[in-house]
């Protein structure tokens, strides 16, 4: 049995980065492509679970493939980095927190003075006040991101950010989050509920452009996966909130653009090379973890 293990462990080191997405992505479409045939919603019972089933692959993947290659002491130190307040910085929460709203009132200002509409904005208090609207936008807005940020971050990430510079992993990651994401436009109902209303001409870069912005913010914070979470989170949660109207969507692409080559520009977290002995060994931190300067 030992044995087995070993060759299993050795196999998923050996795979490193790319065994990561083909099971991300082929998890995940073998239990989706039903739901792209069905004329019933993605939230209907079975439905409902074929979509669970195929949403959970970022967080399996990531737990295996860990746990393989770098057994009891890789799923601890995943562990502690999604759990782990104190790897945030004041100046790094301020970031996690500041930094969507800002950039959503700046495209909403934007968009205003373009003349692209004359309401970007329409608050929608329900998504605090109804039960039922909150409970549905906490689920989309931080459980949902806590199941990607595990593997997809957490895992993956540090995989290629030890063969490949940070944008270019960011590039690479954010092109696996985009191709996982494009069966959703063709879900039945599953942005009934929200203000959001996506086109893959748009929205695929635009993931592939915020993955930039979310590796700044886990290398700025030692591999920090509760920090990506809770960036990821509000970026979901506040454009609902704010009610951005659907004319500035495609738009802030290039808003997103210019943040990121500011980013890589500016923060010297996103100009180093590959990182190097990120690995737990004998139950101690990896080196070079430590929160970063934004």
């Amino acid at each position: 049995m030992s044995s087995v293990s070993a060759r299993a462990g050795a196999l998923a080191r050996k795979a490193r980065p790319w065994g990561f997405p083909v099971i991300y992505i082929g998890w995940a479409y073998l239990f989706w492509i039903p739901l792209l045939f069905s004329d019933e919603s993605v939230w209907s019972f079975p439905n409902i679970l074929f979509f669970l089933a195929g949403g959970a692959s970022p967080l399996l993947a990531g737990v295996l493939l860990t746990w393989l290659a770098d057994g009891r002491d890789g799923l601890r130190d995943l562990g502690r980095r999604m759990i782990d307040a104190r790897r945030i910085p004041v100046r790094w929460l301020a970031v996690i927190v500041l930094f969507w709203p800002l950039f959503d009132l700046v495209m909403a200002g934007a968009a205003r003075a373009l003349g692209l509409t004359d309401r970007p904005l329409s608050i929608a208090w329900d998504v605090v006040t109804d039960p039922r609207t909150l409970g549905f936008m906490l689920l989309l807005s931080f459980v949902f991101p806590a199941v990607e940020e595990v593997g997809l971050r957490g895992q993956w990430l540090d995989d290629l950010q030890e063969r490949f510079s940070p944008v270019v992993a960011a590039l690479i990651n954010g092109a696996g989050w985009a191709i996982w994401h494009t069966p959703f436009v063709w879900f039945p109902g599953y942005y009934a509920d929200t203000s959001f209303s996506p086109q893959l001409w748009w929205w695929l870069p635009s993931i592939v452009v915020q993955t930039v912005l979310i590796v700044w913010v886990y290398n700025g914070t030692g591999r920090s996966i509760l920090a990506v979470l809770l960036f990821h989170a509000l970026m979901n949660f506040t454009g609902e909130f704010l009610g951005l109207a659907p004319e500035i969507f495609p738009y802030m692409l290039v808003g997103s653009v210019l943040a990121a080559a500011a980013v890589v520009a500016g923060s010297r977290v996103m100009r180093s090379g590959p990182l190097r002995h990120r690995r737990p060994m004998n139950g101690q931190e990896a080196v070079g973890s430590e929160p970063e300067h934004a």
